[in-house]
């Protein structure tokens, strides 16, 4: 059943392809005859008519129309499983597209990537860094890593979870030293945040944990709103005010002792760190061996 089912698409799509059963039968050294007779079979086990014949062209009919991109799309990854499967011994080469969100993308995707061009000299690299999200089949994206919500993936997916971010309430020393440090949620809210503001205006709220481990949103009456992360990370060490953001964007300088944790006892878990991609690519050796490579992110405590 399977075997024919794959024998009937190949002559069905010359025949899109060619325009005629007799170029068909052409291409694929047979007779016009046969390509008819493969083509009817298959509509007869359908229950479908996939072409309306004339004298002069074949033209698809709306049902023929969806099967024929179904089948197109059936014979590109069986190609593509067969170059997968002879090049599993290659040497990982070729082009890689990669979207990566902004900040995290330059200060902990680079790292990795700059090690990973030295071990793999022939592999290009192609690189966007937004914080938008990126539909990777209509961008032609290879991997894409990810900071936010796992919306339930569909199956043409390939996802790894590495781990999820902390948010941290830090300031500057100097800061404290001038302001003091508060010791509640309450006297932490009266201080002058630095807040990091979205794409669509909206700035995003502060999170608090209770006593009893739950999230408590809090929206924060703001002295200043960024969008930018890095330009965030600079007001804050600039002495400006009090903000939370994610462990990996401030660990650096909270190890050089430029901030100072506020609150640790109330820091709450933040976004998801994920690897996306393409399933049907997975086996390709440039993606296998960056997927590898890429596993070794890190988001934070």
């Amino acid at each position: 059943m399977h075997d024919q089912r794959l024998k009937d698409i190949v002559p069905f799509v010359a025949s899109i392809e060619g325009g005629s059963f007799a170029a068909a039968a052409e291409r694929l050294h047979v007779t016009g005859s046969a390509i008819s007779k493969s083509v009817s079979r298959l509509e007869a086990r359908l229950g479908s008519t996939l072409l309306e014949r004339t004298t002069r062209r074949l033209k698809l009919t709306d049902a023929g129309h969806a099967y024929y991109q179904t089948c197109i799309r059936i014979m590109e990854e069986l190609a593509e499983a067969e170059s997968v499967l002879a090049a599993q011994r290659s040497i990982p080469s070729g082009r890689l597209r990669l979207a990566v969100p902004n900040t995290y993308g330059r200060l902990r995707v680079m790292p990795l990537l700059l090690t990973f061009c030295q071990q793999h000299p022939d592999i290009d690299i192609s690189m966007t860094f937004s914080d938008r999200f990126v539909d990777l089949f209509d961008e032609g994206i290879d991997v894409a890593v990810r900071i936010g919500k796992t919306a339930e993936m569909p199956a043409s997916l390939g996802y790894r979870q590495l781990g999820r971010e902390k948010m941290v309430f830090c300031a500057s020393p100097a800061y404290l030293a001038r302001e003091g440090h508060p010791e509640s949620a309450e006297a932490l809210l009266q201080h002058r945040a630095i807040v990091y503001e979205r794409v669509d205006g909206s700035s995003k709220p502060w999170q608090f944990v209770t006593e009893d481990g739950y999230p408590d949103w809090r929206t924060v009456p703001y002295h200043m709103a960024l969008g930018d992360a890095d330009a965030q990370l600079q007001a804050v060490l600039g002495g400006l005010g009090v903000a939370q953001m994610p462990t990996w964007l401030v660990r650096d300088a909270l190890a050089r002792g430029e901030l100072e944790r506020i609150l640790p006892h109330m820091q709450p878990e933040g976004l998801a760190l994920t690897l996306v991609w393409p399933r049907r690519k997975q086996l390709l050796p440039k993606v296998d061996a960056l997927l590898c490579a890429l596993s070794g992110l890190d988001i934070g405590e």
